[in-house]
């Protein structure tokens, strides 16, 4: 695979030139970013565990028994690592879907129906040289481990029946937090690295994909290369850009094949394998989720910005820092707020204006969003639509939607995107141009706009288009147009050309035939 085009290369070089001066800006003027700034929320880490015989873990509802015979990653086989209420080694697994506990016995019997934690659930992880886990019972000494239904932990040695792979459970693009420096990670195309000194996760570079890569994990960056860990990045997936996960107190580590640990190293916050073979606190990171970052066009061609004041304006020519909302809908409502990289919500003021300088989520922070093909209309507060005034100053004093009532949204920090429906990842089918939507893994699409639309590409370049009866297929020479309607938090639903939206369903096949943008039309992005 080759690099980026030049002008993407420099374009990226000059927006991370102008975010830092913006950042040290800033801080000089007394830290408001910083001041105002809600943290995303801290992802809860789920996942799965896959045998040597590839079957995932499994609690079953009826008996409480476990079993491997699974053979994707669904509700039942979901776990939550949860640390010893001793303070000791010792973690609990805990089923996602029972709310009960991994326990064993001093006979080696195994179940999952304990709802309080005792000594029979106390569990040692031992990660092993090629990224599985070993599971020991701390109170008996003995591993954990077989097949099927003939589960046991008796094992006084470790075989192939008693190693484990970690599958994350959760959406693999996330923003990554250091917890020893409370700077986020971002690419810094301009040192060719990736760094942890971000007071906040703005911008695309920001973002940061996990890819499942024989048995471990690869940091991705926004333009889609690897994080190796002496800090270089590459474009394929090779050795060492793979790294054991390691789970402590909620935290992740990422080992190397090494058995280093990434860190942020230096004034830079250089991130890379350090000298330590344990993790500590340099060494432990958050993974918080990716609000969509957006960009708003309103009638006169010019982007939405706050970079002259605080009064919200369409009044620019370029998209940078100033013209970047973090976009946030409330799960109860569906409305939803702007938030300004200068340190304030979009709010609704005296004559229904529109300013920057809320510090708190309010009534007057929440807009309704109204889709209207390729474009987007947003209701306040005082139950009147934004409209774009003479001087481009956004105002909520209109009734109707007509042309300056209308705004191209644009999502920013998915360059790259990765699909979970209700039964499982996007992911394409073997031998075929459809696409699954009920995989244990997942396919990275790429993400182009034009004109409130985007276009997808998968694997071999090829771009997603409808074809007969509904079916969405991946091997398109010429790149058909979706629309994406941000529905809820956390999720969106794909309209295709013929109003169609795109939804899964009980053949697994992706397919443009939903009505409506609820349930299996919803996906997380």
């Amino acid at each position: 695979m080759g690099g980026p085009e030049p002008w993407l290369h420099v374009f990226h070089v000059l927006l991370q030139s102008l975010r830092k001066a913006f950042l040290r800006g800033s801080q000089l003027l007394g830290g408001r970013r910083r001041q105002f700034w809600l943290r995303p929320r801290v992802l809860k880490i789920q996942f799965g565990l896959v045998n040597d015989a590839n079957r995932y873990l499994t609690a079953e509802s009826f008996g409480f028994k476990v079993n491997a015979s699974a053979s994707s990653l669904k509700r039942k086989q979901i776990w939550v690592l949860e640390p010893d209420p001793g303070q000791g080694t010792a973690v609990l697994f805990r089923s996602s879907h029972l709310g009960r506990y991994l326990s064993a016995e001093e006979d080696g019997r195994v179940a999952c129906e304990v709802a309080q934690p005792g000594r029979d659930c106390r569990f040692l992880v031992l990660p092993q040289p090629d990224g599985r886990w070993v599971l020991q019972s701390e109170p008996h000494g003995r591993f954990f481990g077989g097949t099927e239904d003939r589960l046991s932990c008796f094992a006084t040695a470790v075989s192939t029946a008693e190693l484990w792979t970690v599958h994350l459970a959760i959406h693999p693009q996330a923003h990554l937090l250091s917890v020893s420096r409370r700077r986020y990670v971002h690419l810094c195309l301009q040192e060719d690295e990736m760094a942890a000194d971000g007071d906040m996760p703005w911008g695309v570079d920001a973002l940061v994909t996990l890819i499942f890569q024989s048995r471990r994990y690869c940091l991705k960056s926004c333009d889609s290369r690897y994080l190796r860990s002496d800090g270089r990045l590459v474009w394929e997936p090779e050795a060492h850009a793979c790294y054991t996960l390691e789970f402590k107190a909620g935290k992740l580590a990422f080992k190397d094949c090494d058995g280093r640990y990434l860190a942020p190293v230096g004034p830079a916050g250089t991130l890379k394998a350090g000298r330590n073979a344990r993790p500590g606190k340099d060494e432990l990171f958050h993974l918080e989720q990716s609000h969509p970052q957006v960009v708003l066009v309103a009638a006169n061609h010019r982007y939405v910005s706050v970079r002259q004041g605080v009064n919200v304006s369409a009044n620019q020519d370029e998209e940078l820092d100033h013209e970047t909302f973090l976009m946030q809908i409330d799960q109860e409502t569906k409305k939803c707020t702007f938030y300004s990289s200068t340190g304030g919500y979009w709010a609704l003021v005296t004559h229904g204006g529109i300013q920057a300088t809320a510090t708190q989520v309010s009534a007057n922070t929440m807009f309704e969003m109204e889709w209207h093909g390729r474009r987007v209309a947003l209701k306040a507060s005082n139950g009147r639509y934004v409209c774009m005034k003479k001087n481009g100053q956004l105002a909520a004093i209109s009734d109707f939607v007509g042309e300056d009532e209308l705004f191209i949204l644009k999502l920013i920090n998915r360059p790259i995107l990765v699909l979970r429906g209700m039964d499982g990842f996007v992911c394409h089918r073997r031998g075929s141009n459809q696409l699954d939507t009920n995989r244990s893994t997942y396919d990275v699409f790429r993400l182009s706009f034009r004109d409130g639309a985007y276009q997808i590409r998968g694997r071999g370049g090829g771009f997603w288009y409808t074809g007969s009866h509904g079916s969405v297929c991946s091997d398109g020479d010429l790149a058909e147009d979706f629309l994406f309607e941000f529905r809820e938090r956390g999720r969106l639903a794909i309209r295709a050309l013929s109003g169609k939206y795109l939804c899964g369903g009980a053949s697994g096949l992706l397919r443009a035939d939903a009505d409506l943008p609820t349930g299996e039309a919803l996906w997380e992005y």
